[in-house]
């Protein structure tokens, strides 16, 4: 390990924006860090080094993250400030430009950025052309989370009209089967009790080992200790019968998918260059209810895509009704520089995305609450987190029924049998009995 002195008893704090990737990545920054003699902030503490781990997938997250880099250097006038991730790698210049950030890293840079920061004199902007961006830096963490995020596959080759993820994270790409494995045997020797699948393109793994998914599920299964695995999004194309059979017969995977739709027309499905059509999306969201009738089946839609008409939007808002989804995770489209939805027309209005985004939003509430009354009554084991409000804990089943019960530190991170009973105060969780 190459010696630091500059570093040493230097504090330092770090943020994170976006997708479940980035934060098992801010982690990991985190932990290189620390081994180098760099002290994690504690809070209100006033850190050295400041690591913003920035998202760029639509237009209000560029303005969050100079929101947040203004917010940090205000808080943290006199540290050393580190901007990367997409919105760093997609521009830059730009980033560079707002006052207090130091150093702007790229995709490629960041898992090596205690180097740059010892070099942090030389340059201010240090990124990659994309096409350089080819190795795969593995991330497994915890964070403040009960969670584990394991990463293990990053990039995109699909290049949809919309989505500049390729051009920020480079080709699809992934880790091995052994490696994903040994980091899953450490995070359970850490204490973890559930582990979150997570990637760009999670379900393209094994692009670069000649390796599949279904085989590291598999070898995942096998890992003693943890309890309980999600997957994070998978494109519909590539969740294929042999992986829905596998979560039904498997000892930990849970019955969980989140499966992104995007729109419910076909018309608009191709305009955004997806892979797959409604009648393929039907097949699949039918498919698991039937063998997992309890499966808890999130959705991501995109309203107000260029060249979605009021009859494209109403196809999509009937499709959606149709589906036994529980719940819809609504995106109003954002313009992105660079995407070849540019030459689409015509573009929607921001007080026509509004009303379609509230619509479906409207439906998804009801599907949320519908899904939510079929699980009370029944029989379950919830994971309790750490996070506490007041006199309570919560926690999730494994088809991913929030629950709520009174704070008791004996059941934080550990498996307890429940049966959801009632609603909670709010209504965003279910209260239970203990079995156990």
């Amino acid at each position: 390990m190459t010696d630091y002195p500059i570093f040493k008893n230097k504090v330092a704090a770090y943020y994170t924006l976006g997708c479940k990737l980035n934060f098992a990545e801010t982690s990991t920054i985190g932990k290189e860090l620390v081994s180098y003699g760099i002290r994690t902030a504690r809070n209100g503490e006033k850190a050295d080094i400041c690591v913003i781990n920035t998202c760029s997938v639509t237009e209000l997250a560029d303005k969050k993250c100079r929101q947040l880099i203004r917010r940090v250097h205000k808080q943290h006038p006199k540290a050393f400030v580190i901007a990367t991730g997409c919105y760093a790698q997609l521009k830059p210049e730009e980033v560079a430009r707002i006052e207090g950030v130091d150093l702007v890293l790229g995709s490629a840079q960041k898992a090596n950025l205690m180097q740059h920061l010892n070099q942090m004199a030389h340059r201010r902007i240090i990124t990659s052309q994309i096409k350089e961006i080819r190795s795969f830096v593995p991330s497994c963490s915890a964070g403040d989370r009960t969670r584990f995020f394991l990463k293990v596959q990053d990039g995109c080759d699909y290049l949809c009209s919309y989505c500049t993820i390729p051009f920020a994270r480079g080709c699809s790409r992934n880790g091995t089967i052994a490696e994903l494995t040994a980091q899953a045997e450490q995070a359970a020797r850490d204490g973890g009790k559930e582990i979150v699948i997570t990637g760009v393109n999670t379900g393209d793994f094994g692009k670069s080992t000649g390796e599949t998914f279904p085989d590291l599920l598999r070898a995942l299964d096998q890992v003693e200790g943890i309890a309980r695995y999600r997957i994070s999004s998978i494109e519909p194309n590539l969740i294929t019968d042999e992986i829905i059979d596998f979560v039904l017969h498997s000892k930990r995977f849970a019955p969980h998918f989140h499966i992104p739709l995007q729109s419910g027309s076909d018309e608009v499905l191709k305009l955004m260059r997806r892979r797959y059509d409604t009648a393929l999306f039907r097949r699949k969201i039918e498919t698991i209810k039937k063998l997992l009738p309890d499966a808890f089946i999130g959705v991501d839609v995109i309203v107000g895509f260029r060249g979605e008409t009021d009859e494209h939007f109403e196809t999509c808002r009937t499709f959606i009704e149709s589906l036994p989804v529980s719940q819809l995770h609504v995106f109003s489209y954002s313009e992105r520089p660079g995407t070849q939805a540019l030459n689409i027309t015509p573009i929607v209005d921001p007080a026509t995305k509004h009303a379609r985004s509230k619509s479906l939003l409207d439906v998804s509430k009801r599907k949320w609450r519908e899904f939510y009354e079929t699980q009370r009554g029944r029989n379950a084991e919830a994971l309790f987190e750490h996070t506490r409000k007041g006199k309570f804990m919560y926690g999730f089943t494994a088809n991913y029924i929030k629950t709520e019960a009174p704070y008791d530190e004996a059941r934080i991170n550990r498996i307890s049998a429940v049966r959801p009973d009632g609603w909670n105060k709010d209504h965003m969780a279910l209260t239970v009995t203990f079995l156990d």
